[in-house]
This record gives C-alpha cells, sequence and structure tokens, in this order.
C-alpha cells in the first residue's frame, strides 16, 4: 500500500491521541509513506499549537518535534512547485477547499499518477477526505465523512 498523509494525520504520529495507535499502524502496513513538503511547517505548527493549548507538555511538545524532523527525511516529500499549486488552485475552486487541503490533494494525486498505482490519502480532515474520494483517491480512516 502506498500512503500520502497530511499534518492532521502526521501529527498524530508524534501526538498521542484519538487515532495514533491507527495512524502508525498504517504507516507500519505502507511499502511507502510521502506527504507533501508543506507538511513540514503544518507538522511542527500542529506541535507547537498543542503545547500552547496545554494538549501536551513542552517537554513532549518537543520530543514530538526532534522524533519527527529524524523521521522527515526518511518519507517520500512531493515537491509542489508552479504546476501543483495551479492544480490545488483547480481542486481548491471546485471543490471548495482550503488552501493547504487543495495542495495535499494535489500533490497526493501527482504521486498516483506518477506511480501508476493506488495511493491512499490519509485525514482526519473531513473535506479533504471527501475530496480524496470524490479525486478517485482511497480516503482513509474509512468512514470518516
Amino acid at each position: 500500500m502506498i500512503v500520502y498523509l497530511d499534518a492532521s494525520a502526521l501529527v498524530k504520529r508524534y501526538v498521542a491521541e484519538a487515532g495514533s495507535v491507527e495512524v502508525e499502524a498504517l504507516i507500519r502496513e505502507a511499502r511507502l509513506a510521502g506527504t507533501a513538503m508543506v507538511s513540514r511547517a503544518e507538522v511542527v505548527a500542529g506541535l507547537a499549537r498543542a503545547m500552547r493549548t496545554r494538549a501536551v507538555t513542552p517537554e513532549v511538545a518537543s520530543k514530538a518535534r526532534e522524533a519527527f524532523q529524524a523521521d522527515w527525511e526518511s518519507m517520500v516529500r512531493v515537491q509542489v512547485g508552479e504546476a501543483r499549486a495551479a492544480r490545488a488552485a483547480t481542486l481548491a475552486w471546485e471543490q471548495g477547499l482550503r488552501g493547504y487541503d487543495a495542495v495535499h490533494l494535489a500533490a497526493a494525486l501527482v504521486w498516483r499518477e506518477t506511480l501508476d498505482e493506488p495511493v491512499t490519502l490519509a485525514t482526519y480532515d473531513r473535506e479533504l477526505w471527501r475530496g480524496a474520494l470524490a479525486s478517485g483517491l482511497a480516503p482513509w480512516p474509512t468512514g470518516l465523512v
């Protein structure tokens, strides 16, 4: 299985919360796991927010950030240039997606087209999940709607 993870799924790998065990199992099952370059900033911002809102302690957030940065190099990182940004803009317009959600969907679609294999898009964002389904990707977790 090839898994594309957006930031909402990736954060669960580094902060223990609902869905964390399932995300970890999904990544272990995957032959390839990847994300767009924008996830680097999005995940760290999510960790910082968890710390600011006291969902996690500063120590937990710091260790999570270090673990994410250590894993970053082993992940497939889908580049987002002008063509993918243009595709994301079209997806945002057509599907009513927020900016980075459209970028994630465009990146996952390009990855699928490049590999010519099915791609599972892991997200906990309902709009992106529906966008993945409408675009022919396999959204995960199943039944999020």
